[in-house]
This record gives structure tokens, sequence and C-alpha cells, in this order.
């Protein structure tokens, strides 16, 4: 198999079920932007060392990319009962959503107290989880956008915005185990 096609090479690309969409289509955007996601998930496992953390991320990798196979396969064609136009794709389920509650939940109970927002950063690692915390919103933003013009599986959408507040609480789990400061952000009182 050719890692090159060719056929994109005028601005389009195909979805699953061959329709043919600009590459600035906002389903392209929005899983596009999960691939991106992907990838910094990608580089946080590579900088985690315990393995429980280390398989979640791996598993949220493997939903990412159902999520974005979801997103890139044609509507009709997702909805079509059965006939050879149908697409057989896995899709995201409530357990999905519910894992990364739990995963929450355990690392919360060992955290202190949240007083104030908290300034990304204190070590590269939990950076990492910051900058995959924001593109996730960037996704959910993108995915939103693309279900006010074409319904999208409403579990994509839970399970996006459950996945964003995962990384959020994994960084401040990481501040912790990496004794990382976490610097709270206090509004300058102006005078």
């Amino acid at each position: 198999m050719k890692i090159y096609t060719k056929t994109g090479d005028t601005g389009t690309t195909s979805l699953f079920g061959g329709t043919r969409v600009p590459k600035h289509h906002i389903r392209i955007e929005s899983y596009g932007t999960t691939d991106e996601l992907n990838s910094w998930i990608g580089l946080i496992r590579d900088h985690v060392d315990d393995q429980v953390i280390k398989t979640l991320l791996m598993e949220i990798q493997d939903r990412l990319f159902v999520l974005g196979a979801q997103l890139a396969t044609e509507p009709e064609k997702a909805k079509l009962k059965s006939g050879k136009d149908r697409l057989n794709i896995n899709t995201l389920q409530e357990q999905d959503a519910l894992k990364l509650e739990q995963a929450m939940d355990k690392m919360n109970a060992q955290l202190p107290a949240m007083t104030h927002f908290i300034l990304p950063g204190g070590h590269p690692t939990v950076s990492y989880c910051h900058i995959a915390r924001t593109i996730c919103r960037r996704a959910e933003r993108m995915i939103t956008y693309l279900n006010e013009n074409e319904a999208v599986d409403p579990m994509i959408l839970v399970y996006i915005n459950r996945l964003s507040d995962y990384l959020f609480v994994l960084a401040r789990k990481l501040s912790a185990s990496l004794k990382a400061e976490e610097i709270k952000w206090i509004p300058e009182k102006k005078a």
C-alpha cells in the first residue's frame, strides 16, 4: 500500500464512503484535531512511568481512533441499517466515558482540593497534559460546530468533554507525583 495517493493534491479528501470534501471542511477539521490530540496523548504516555496511567492512555488513543472513524464516516452511510453501502465501524460506548470518570474520581481522591485556577506548567509532562487538554477543547468546539450542521453521535460529545476533564485531573496528578509546584492563579488587585 502506498502512503501517497495523489488524490488530495487539489485540496480535497475522501470521507469513509467515498464522498470528496475540501480539506478545510468542519468534519475534516474535527477528526484532524482529534488526531492531533491523539499524538499529544502518545507523547504524554511516553513520559509517564505509572503503568495504570499508561494503559488508560493507550485505551484513550484507541477510543480516539474510533471517534475519528465515526467523524470521518458519511452520515448517510452510517445510518443505513443494512446493505452493501453500509459502513461497519465501531462506536463509542457509555462505558468509555465512565472509565474516564472513574479514573478522575480515583485521582481526585488523592489530590488536595482546588481553591484557585492553576497556571499550566511546573514540569514538561504536566505541560504536555495541559497542551493536550486545550487541543481536546478545540476538538470539542469543532465537533459541536459540526453537530450544529450534521448530527454527531451524542457519545462523541460526551467522551470528548470528559476527556478534557480527565487530562486536567491527570495534569494535577502528575504534578503531585513529580513533586512539581502547582502555581495558583491569583488575579492582581488593581489599585
